[in-house]
């Protein structure tokens, strides 16, 4: 179901510039950049180094290695800099789905450095197993996205899950 609702979201939004939360073994990446238009972006961080690693590999096997740019490090320290140093101006879509505890941590930080603009659709994943309520809370009620869940089940495995759309007002 999630390669689905990702496949849905990434063409209806039609990203020029999208930026993945955690690369893990690069499946959504893959999913994401084979999906964009030529001379479209996926910038990908990832803190761990064997997953970049990993995520670097398929990315060459699925052939869209030209289309990414994987960002080694955290997010935390990468995100700030996305605009000096990686010459991002803003960001279409962003796919979260990295450590749980960071969604709306760096969900503000996209905020805080400018790199939303009206538009901007953030679609996060595994918001309900393990879950991401924080994240929830925040999207839902601040004002300044327009929220849209799609219930969906955690990969190989039978428990609900759900990824949540919030598109930047």
């Amino acid at each position: 179901i999630l390669s689905k609702i990702l496949d849905k979201i990434v063409t209806e939004t039609n990203p020029s510039t999208a930026l993945e939360l955690g690369a893990y073994c690069g499946y959504s990446g893959v999913r994401t950049a084979r999906l964009l238009n030529p001379g479209a972006c996926l910038l990908t961080i990832e803190i761990n180094p064997a997953y970049a690693a990993i995520a670097k590999q398929m990315f060459e096997f699925a052939g869209v290695q030209d289309k990414v740019n994987i960002l080694e490090g955290s997010s935390e320290e990468i995100i700030p800099q996305l605009k000096s140093k990686y010459k991002v101006n803003t960001i279409d879509f962003i796919f979260i789905d990295h450590i749980k505890t960071r969604y709306v941590l760096d969900t503000k930080l996209l905020e805080e450095y400018g790199l939303l603009k009206k538009g901007s659709v953030l679609l996060a994943d595994n918001v309900v197993t393990p879950g991401a309520p924080e994240f929830l809370e925040y999207v839902r009620n601040c004002s300044r996205y327009e929220c849209t869940n799609y219930p969906s089940w955690l990969e190989y495995c039978d428990k609900e899950d759900a990824l949540e759309k919030a598109v930047f007002k």
